[in-house]
C-alpha cells in the first residue's frame, strides 16, 4: 500500500494533469486494469485505453480543477473534494466534486469514482 504522502503526491499530479491539458499524464496514473466511475452509477471505463480516451475527452473541454480541501487517506484510499471549471454549453459552469482514488502496492490508482450530481453544478 503507497504511504499517504505517495497517495495524496497523485491527487496533486491529477489536478495538475488537467491544469495543463496532459490526457496521458492523467492516463499513467492508473494501473492497467483499472476502472474510473464518473459519475458514480454510469457504467464504468475499464483498462487504461478507455481511461486515456476519458480523459482525452474531458481535457478537451478546457476543464481546471481546483482542490477545495485537503485530500483524506484511509487504508489504500484517498478521498479529496475539488471544483471542476470549465465552460460547458456557453457558460461558465462550476461543478463541486469529491473523488476516491483507490491505489495498488505500486502507487497505481486501480479505482476512481466521482460523486457529484444535478444539485452540485452551477453557473458561475
Amino acid at each position: 500500500m503507497p504511504s499517504p504522502e505517495a497517495m495524496i503526491a497523485a491527487v496533486h499530479a491529477y489536478v495538475d494533469g488537467f491544469e495543463r491539458g496532459d490526457a496521458d499524464a492523467l492516463a499513467a496514473l492508473f494501473a492497467d486494469d483499472a476502472t474510473v466511475e464518473d459519475p458514480v452509477g454510469t457504467p464504468p471505463r475499464r483498462g487504461r485505453e478507455e481511461i486515456g480516451a476519458f480523459y482525452a475527452l474531458s481535457v478537451a473541454t478546457g476543464a481546471k480543477l481546483e482542490l477545495l480541501g485537503e485530500p483524506r487517506c484511509a487504508g489504500d484510499y484517498v478521498a479529496f473534494p475539488f471544483a471542476v471549471k470549465l465552460e460547458w454549453q456557453g457558460r461558465r459552469q462550476v461543478i463541486e466534486v469529491i473523488d476516491t482514488f483507490r491505489f495498488d502496492a505500486a502507487g497505481k490508482i486501480t479505482e476512481m469514482r466521482a460523486f457529484f450530481g444535478p444539485a452540485n453544478l452551477k453557473t458561475a
